[in-house]
């Protein structure tokens, strides 16, 4: 059994969780080998697997003990849910991913019991990446399924029909025919864009914000006919728009009052440390003059424009604030950018660039140079 960890795999599998999950699968499965299972799990080389060797592990475990017949196997599994939402046991471990990730791996050429496991099991652990070998092996009656279930009793369901279907989600693998064509998606949508619940409403925006990075005139379309039906829609539509918002799209900015703003000037854009180290922090600041009359309500944003490998630049926008300037007001803003190493970038030492943006328009650009 390997002792407590800060590390992110380690938090996931939390001490005991492996005991846990036996004990369920024991009381589904009279004689299921709690110890062989546990033993199994904890493998010479279980400190070496990343989170998600050790999801795919586990459900390798779980097949070589549970019956072979993936029907009679997903009773036993459906019954350790049952147990353990009878426990009580609902803030669930990511490590009862591997209960979905056993239908996707060993499922896929039974769609029926597949199919209602998903739904029973995403109440408990959500199903959306094992669903999408699903939708691509049968697309047609699979999709007619999501649309059923964007009309289910449980949230969680009706959250799976959207999630689930999200041409670019995360961790997951994609959909290339809804990159292309995300009109079977579109019913699925509008079903779930005045759902009660707030998750629900996250996932149909963040399914329009992949839709909006293939297909931005698409999306465009729908958040026209969305923008002012209620709260709720409004809400989705802002969230949902976030991507073309950031790439200043003229069309998108024009929606939410974010026009080219005559009279609001950017300038004093200082590079407070023009030489960073690496693993310590840019810091700039410029000044926004509201030289009109008026109130104006001003999306400021900031760009880093890192140095690739090759020599050219990457660019990447972040989110200051959206508010109003008074008029005849100037406002001094201050950021710092980090350069510690994080693993979804690597930094190289050269020119960069740091610049400011008003409303999708760049206003100022300096250089500084990490060392």
């Amino acid at each position: 059994m390997p002792e407590e960890s800060k590390l992110f795999k380690d938090v996931f599998f939390k001490p005991g969780f492996i005991k846990e999950f036996g004990e369920a699968l024991a009381f589904a499965m009279p004689g299921f080998n709690k110890k062989s299972f546990e033993n199994n799990v904890f493998d010479k080389d279980w400190q070496h697997k990343e989170l998600k060797q050790r999801v795919r592990h586990v459900v390798l475990v779980l097949h070589a003990l549970l019956p072979k017949d993936f029907p009679v196997a997903v009773q036993v599994l459906l019954k350790t849910v049952e147990h353990l939402r009878k426990q009580g046991i609902k803030e669930v471990s990511f490590g009862y991913m591997a209960l979905p990730e056993y239908i996707e791996v060993y499922g896929l050429e039974y769609y029926k019991e597949s199919v209602n496991a998903m739904e029973y099991i995403t109440q408990f652990m959500s199903c959306e990446f094992a669903v999408r070998p699903f939708i691509i092996k049968y697309e047609t009656k699979m999709m007619k399924q999501m649309l059923a279930w964007s009309k289910h009793k449980d949230p969680k369901v009706r959250r799976l029909s959207s999630e689930g279907c999200r041409p670019r989600l995360p961790w997951a693998m994609a959909l290339p025919a809804y990159k292309k064509d995300p009109s079977p998606i579109l019913p699925i949508l509008e079903n779930l864009k005045e759902d009660d619940d707030i998750w629900v409403r996250k996932s149909v925006a963040n399914n329009l914000n992949d839709i909006s990075k293939d297909n931005p005139e698409l999306t465009t379309g729908i958040f026209k006919s969305w923008l002012g039906d209620s709260k709720n829609t409004d809400w989705i539509v802002k969230h949902a728009a976030r991507t073309l918002l950031k790439a200043g799209n003229k069309e998108v900015m024009g929606l939410f009052g974010f026009s080219k703003q005559n009279g609001v000037k950017v300038d004093k854009l200082l590079v407070e440390t023009p030489k960073v180290k690496m693993g310590k922090d840019l810091v700039f600041s410029f000044t926004v003059h509201n030289n009109t009359k008026q109130a104006k309500t001003i999306r400021l944003e900031y760009a880093m424009y890192y140095l690739r490998a090759n020599g050219s630049l990457s660019k990447k926008v972040f989110k200051i604030s959206e508010k109003e300037y008074k008029p005849g007001k100037s406002t001094t803003v201050t950021r710092k950018q980090s350069f510690k190493p994080i693993t979804t970038r690597v930094y190289y030492p050269g020119k960069h660039k740091v610049s400011v943006i008003v409303n999708g328009h760049e206003e100022a650009i300096a250089d500084f140079v990490l060392a």
